[in-house]
């Protein structure tokens, strides 16, 4: 199960939001931003911008009462404010490295952190080292012991930099919350076909469903009609992704409870 959580501002909380035994829970706090608040490009020196109520006692706290919880930190997001982010070339790839490695390695011991999420959204016309960069960079933290679990979030617009990052590095890649709500498919039919497709450009067994809450793509039990439709087209439903903890907070979770329910009840091991 993942769930991102803290990128909207709402003072959202750890505890509040339900976790079952059973299965691997990894929220996932949004988002660390290679940026000063102003927006300015920081050459991998990362920061948190997530909600302050997400704090590292919060996290210490409910990976204590839940041991089968872990945080991860999601790498950059849409943007910061009004302050589109985007991926950028760096001067020196091997100095950016070092400092992304140096400035995670720092935020996860103080916020208790498992591992890291991958969500640039937006690309310069000839990228020739987001690929090189995060791949590494996720190798160094792992091979250090500073990180057990690594995600990558692409969506429909993002496809051809993160299918060559996994291509190149999927072995040190242990999901992808492929964002299927910007497919805007609504219908359970057209998930599974989405989903087809997505699962031959990436790993169909590292490949999690997702759900935007309120948002785009399928809504409702829609969703839960199409977790039982891929089971029943064989693709094993290895986890499910939401998007995002702050909007569940008005609805008492409901999809994360019956996405867990679902995860127990499924007939594939989580």
């Amino acid at each position: 199960m993942m769930e991102y959580i803290g990128a909207t501002g709402v003072p959202v909380k750890l505890e509040a939001v339900p976790v079952e035994g059973g299965i691997d829970f990894h929220f996932i706090l949004s988002f660390a931003i290679d940026a000063d608040p102003s927006g300015n490009t920081q050459n991998g020196k990362f920061s948190p911008y997530w909600a302050d109520t997400l704090t590292p006692e919060s996290v210490a706290a409910m990976k204590k009462s839940h041991p089968n919880v872990k945080a991860l930190t999601s790498l950059s997001g849409w943007s910061l404010g009004d302050k589109v982010l985007r991926w950028y070339t760096p001067d020196d790839t091997q100095q950016w490295i070092s400092n992304a490695f140096s400035s995670l390695s720092s935020m996860a011991q103080q916020y208790h952190l498992d591992g890291i999420d991958i969500d640039y959204e937006n690309f310069p016309r000839h990228n020739s080292s987001f690929a090189y960069c995060i791949g590494e960079l996720i190798t160094l933290l792992k091979n250090q012991s500073v990180i057990s679990v690594a995600t990558i979030a692409p969506y429909h617009k993002t496809i051809a930099p993160y299918i060559e990052l996994f291509e190149n590095y999927g072995d040190v890649i242990d999901f992808v919350n492929y964002q299927f709500y910007t497919d805007k498919v609504r219908k359970p039919k057209s998930y599974v076909e989405a989903f087809k497709i997505r699962a031959g450009q990436f790993d169909k067994e590292k490949l999690l469903p997702s759900y935007e809450v309120n948002g785009r793509g399928i809504q409702g039990d829609a969703f839960f009609d199409a977790l039982s439709l891929l089971e029943e087209n064989g693709f094993g439903v290895n986890g499910v992704m939401i998007f995002s903890a702050d909007a569940s907070s008005s609805n008492d979770y409901y999809y994360e409870r019956k996405s867990q329910d679902f995860l127990l009840n499924s007939t594939v091991s989580v």
